[in-house]
């Protein structure tokens, strides 16, 4: 597969990670408005700042099964609408508690779109680019985030006042409106239809995808595929336990990184280390910035140098950058630090766990229980989310050093953990990845579909 059709389609799935993005870090924006307008302490800033966070844990536990049943891209088209309604809602909340609900409700979308997306992009990827093709996601997460920045700096500087914080909210509907028209165009993956016999469809799907030999390609992916309601299609710890391992152990990683807690309360850490608003503000597209050229880095690296080597090398530079945030935020100096540790940190995080997470995820599991699989991974991802951005903002009170402490403890534990447990997935067929787990595959086995 390849050519233009199917980069188109690829760029039109992979916009949800824009949404994603967009919907996850606008909240760093809004944080000292919410304190003021609805009279909140650290707890209940963290509580209604996760409740996002509680909505995507919900939304990713839900979205694999109908994803397994009805394909990725129908599932998408109902994620894009739910964008839609929460971007509105969030901003014509009339109290904290129509602000929270419609948060949730965003929450769902992102946790979803975490789920169908990658299933979505990796199976319709080539395995000699799907390192970069799935690593799309994560790009436009990137840009969403720093999308979001841009976007509440310029709201706060052209329209200011008591309103801003709502019209920073409204943005991310256009954009979701877009996303949802577009997935109208685009066909199911015809990995997902040959896994549920629909093999006619599956051959025009694989035409309007640029395939040059739809027929040779169909009868390759039938003769791999399970037959239907075999043990193989059911999620389980007896047949997947390591993929689950790896999926769970990978995404606790991500977030014990620190790097959602950083991006949310991005603006409260650059204020504890004495910055001002608008210099906060300003800041804060720096590291935007920086994230959308790492992460472009670390794409560009995925298919190259592999996963794993990846993880190893960004553990390292998050580790010793999180150290140095600690020591300032303990020592209360040398403030001029803290934006180029940030950086690192930022930089760091991109071209490893950013990169990496969404991809491997998608690759780990079988066909035929792919989705669910991702919903492990991605559940487990949200969960800790939430729970570390709930809790930030009370531990933060008392110790400005702490969190930063415990998560460079974990990146630390994270490199020994890759270095012992992860296999490497790099150009490894989907259908073959049950091979590279249980031992090592000769990278010479790749192949296009």
């Amino acid at each position: 597969m390849g050519g233009a059709a199917h980069l188109r389609v690829v760029i039109i799935a992979s916009l949800a990670g824009i949404l994603f993005g967009f919907d996850t870090a606008v909240i760093a924006g809004i944080t000292h408005a919410l304190r003021e307008i609805f009279s909140l302490s650290p707890a209940t800033l963290g509580a209604a700042v996760s409740s996002a966070l509680w909505g995507t844990l919900f939304g990713a536990l839900i979205a694999g099964r109908p994803g397994d049943r009805y394909g990725s891209r129908d599932m998408l088209r109902l994620v894009g609408l739910l964008y839609v309604v929460s971007a509105l809602g969030s901003a014509l909340a009339w109290n904290l508690s129509a602000f929270v609900a419609c948060r949730f409700v965003a929450g769902i979308a992102i946790g979803a779109s975490s789920v169908l997306a990658p299933v979505y992009l990796a199976e319709i990827a080539p395995a000699n680019r799907r390192g970069a093709l799935v690593g799309l996601f994560q790009l436009n997460i990137v840009i969403g985030i720093l999308l979001a920045y841009g976007s509440n700096f310029l709201v706060g500087q052209f329209i200011g006042g008591a309103e801003a914080w709502r019209w920073k909210l409204a943005v991310s509907a256009f954009p979701a409106v877009i996303f949802f028209a577009l997935l109208f165009t685009i066909p199911n993956s015809p990995r997902w239809l040959v896994a549920k016999a629909r093999l006619v469809e599956a051959e025009a799907s694989l035409r309007r995808l640029g395939c040059s030999d739809p027929r040779a390609a169909l009868d390759e992916l039938a003769d791999s595929r399970e037959p239907r309601g075999t043990p193989h299609q059911r999620l389980s710890w007896a047949r997947h336990r390591r993929p689950i391992l790896l999926a769970v152990g990978l995404a606790c990683f991500n977030q014990l990184s620190g790097i959602n807690a950083v991006l949310y309360y991005l603006g409260d850490i650059f204020a504890a280390a004495g910055f001002d608003a608008w210099s906060a503000d300003l800041q804060s597209v720096a590291v935007g910035a920086t994230n959308l050229i790492a992460t472009l880095l670390g794409i560009a690296l995925l298919d190259r140098v592999g996963r794993r080597t990846l993880i190893l090398v960004g553990s390292i530079g998050t580790a010793l950058a999180l150290s140095g945030v600690a020591f300032i935020m303990a020592n209360h100096g040398a403030r001029s630090g803290l934006l180029p540790l940030l950086v690192v940190f930022i930089a760091s995080f991109a071209i490893s766990q950013g990169a990496v997470i969404w991809v491997y995820l998608s690759e780990i599991f079988p066909t035929g229980v792919r989705a669910r699989g991702q919903a492990v991974g991605s559940a487990t991802h949200w969960i800790l989310n939430a729970l570390i951005s709930g809790s930030f903002p009370i531990i933060a009170a008392h110790s400005k050093s702490a969190p930063f402490v415990v998560f460079a403890g974990m990146m630390a534990l994270q490199f020994v953990a890759a270095l012992l447990f992860m296999p490497e997935t790099r150009g490894v067929v989907l259908e073959r990845m049950n091979d590279r787990l249980r031992g090592p595959l000769p990278d010479a086995a790749h192949r296009n579909m």
